[in-house]
């Protein structure tokens, strides 16, 4: 008896029928309806807190309800393609790792199951590969920014790049690697200090400078001990620092 009472209170509820029609048309790829046979448009939604002075009709608020759902994806498939135009705008610019796609699909809110769903095809494809794009972040930041292996590393955690994935892309960068790229920089770095600077001023300035770059302490010092000696200090025009 209480459920045959509750299913006539359901198809006798003007509201609810509106919703629920709403539902089954938004579901099957559909426009979105005005108002339910039988519904009364100027009838107040009894579950939604509405301004007084607005007046807004309950079939207004529908279609309000209607045009944000739609916005925020729509059906399925639409969805899908809607995601999958993104990433491939994103990827044009320049290669990304997953996390970060799935990061600026996730802000435009994309539902969890699309995500998935363009990523992996994406990846089957070979536009989405971690270890690809770790390669070419480390030799584009170690190359041109100068970058050592401990600044690349965070770089690529912070891309949301795997650790095994950021291991096997670090391997290019060899200890030789890594030594000569600090000797660039600091040979840069001496033409810009002040003539006659104090030895260990120098050298902390240089160390410095190479562990704010992601090198550790001890490449760093050997590298500025080796060029400071070669140099014979500042203030010397003849000092070989080419």
């Amino acid at each position: 008896m209480a459920e045959r009472t509750r299913a006539h209170a359901e198809t006798t509820d003007p509201v609810a029928e509106v919703r629920r029609r709403l539902d089954e048309l938004l579901a099957a790829g559909g426009a979105a309806p005005g108002a339910a046979r039988g519904s009364r448009p100027d009838e107040p939604d009894p579950q939604r807190a509405r301004p007084a002075d607005s007046g807004a009709p309950d079939g207004a608020s529908v279609q309000r309800r209607s045009a944000s759902r739609e916005s925020a994806g729509g059906d399925a498939a639409g969805s899908l393609e809607q995601a999958k135009e993104v990433c491939l705008r994103l990827l044009a610019v320049r290669a990304r790792s997953r996390a970060e796609l799935a990061q600026r699909l996730s802000a435009k809110e994309y539902p969890p199951e699309v995500i998935d769903q363009v990523l992996d095809r994406l990846a089957e494809i070979g536009l989405i590969d971690d270890i690809d794009f770790a390669q070419q972040w480390v030799r584009q930041r170690h190359g041109f920014s100068g970058k050592g292996r401990r600044a690349l590393e965070q770089e690529l955690r912070r891309k949301g790049v795997s650790q095994e994935d950021s291991a096997v892309a670090l391997e290019t960068v060899t200890a030789d690697d890594e030594y000569e790229r600090a000797t660039e920089l600091v040979r840069r770095k001496l033409r810009s200090l002040p003539a006659g600077l104090e030895r260990e001023k120098a050298i902390r300035r240089l160390v410095g400078m190479l562990a704010r770059r992601g090198y550790g302490h001890s490449v760093a010092y050997a590298v500025v001990k080796a060029e400071w000696d070669g140099a014979d200090g500042l203030g010397h025009e003849d000092a070989p620092l080419d």
